[in-house]
This record gives structure tokens, sequence and C-alpha cells, in this order.
């Protein structure tokens, strides 16, 4: 029998993770007023994407499963918003963003991957996906 593998055993849940800490860290320079404003909401949505994952990885239903990613990867999207706001009120650098944006970008990507290789498992007609090689393609030749 495979082992089950752990939540922290997958790539994208550690990069989260690395996420969330590094997103603290920047939080915790910007102005004391932030403190409950734009700072809360960042630190909340990186550290709920990890989080959701953890939560639906070990459930036995394929489409909780792929909820939790869906989860996942909008609270990384969310997170995202919030940079881009932090660096409109220049509580990040262009480059700082534009770093941070890529590497959530990433995770995003990863995520994806995992939704997509998840919907094998369940039927074609519910999948967000569809493996185009398996459908008729109609073609128009034009005269």
């Amino acid at each position: 029998m495979a082992e089950f593998m752990r939540v922290e055993d997958l790539v994208v849940y550690q990069r989260l993770c690395q996420l969330h800490l590094q997103i603290c860290e920047l939080a915790r320079g910007w102005p004391a007023e932030e403190r409950y404003e734009l700072g809360s909401q960042i630190r909340r949505s990186s550290n709920s994407s990890p989080a959701n994952l953890a939560e639906k990885h070990s459930d036995r239903h394929v489409r909780n499963k792929i909820e939790g990613i869906n989860r996942a990867r909008g609270e990384a999207l969310e997170t995202i918003h919030h940079l881009y706001i932090a660096k409109l009120k220049t509580y990040v650098s262009e480059e700082m963003y534009t770093h941070l944006r890529a590497q959530y970008l990433e995770c995003v990507r990863m995520l994806n991957g995992m939704e997509r290789t998840l919907e094998r498992h369940i039927s074609p007609t519910d999948q967000r996906w569809p493996d185009v090689s398996n459908h008729t393609i109609e073609r128009r030749v034009q005269t």
C-alpha cells in the first residue's frame, strides 16, 4: 500500500507557508495605523492559502479536495491584491511587489496543476479543466 503524502510534503504548501512568513515580516514594518487594516488582511489571506490546502488535503472526496485548492488559489490571489495596495501606498517597493507577485503566481500555477490532476478522477462533465485531447474538435474549412 502506498504511503499517504502529508500536506507538509507538498512543495506548493511549503512555498505558501514560506511566503506567509515573508509577508508577516514585511507587514511588521508598515505604519501602526495599518496594523489592524491592510496588515491584518494580508497576514490573514497569506496564511489562509496554505491553511485551506491543509484543511482539505486528507479529505476522502475529490470534489472537496478541489474545493480546498480553489480556496487556496483565491486566497493567494487576494494576497497579491493586498500587496498591490501596499505598493500603491508605498509600503512595498516595486521590486518587492514584483518578486512576491511572481512567487504567488507560481504557487497558483502549481495549484492549477493539482486541480487538473484531481479532476481526472471525476466525471468529464464536472471537470473545470476538460482534457481537450479526448474531445472531438470541429474544424471549419474556409473556401
